[in-house]
């Protein structure tokens, strides 16, 4: 959830999933998955780095990391590490 403001200065809290397009006019206009509208004061630039920092705190900062303390890390293989078949020859 992130929370704008109306053109009128009313606050509100949005679920940002909800978002399918931002169109910037001289107001940016909120197009949501439900075809609703909103009209907010913040830019668009403004209201993506909301959702980035809504989006780090619940998920982290690097979901796809494993971390060092990890049990399971070997069953993964970290980014650019490959696995070559048995038998498999160049």
């Amino acid at each position: 959830m992130i929370r704008l403001t109306r053109l009128n200065r009313v606050p509100l809290v949005l679920n940002s999933d909800l978002i399918e397009h931002i169109d910037v006019t001289p107001d940016t206009v909120i197009t949501l998955t439900t075809g609703q509208i909103l009209r907010v004061r913040e830019t668009a630039g403004q209201v993506v780095q909301r959702i980035v920092d809504f989006r780090r705190r619940v998920y982290g900062p690097d979901p796809g990391r494993i971390c060092e303390e990890d049990p399971d890390r070997d069953l993964v293989p970290a980014s650019g590490d490959t696995q070559e078949e048995p038998g498999s020859a160049e």
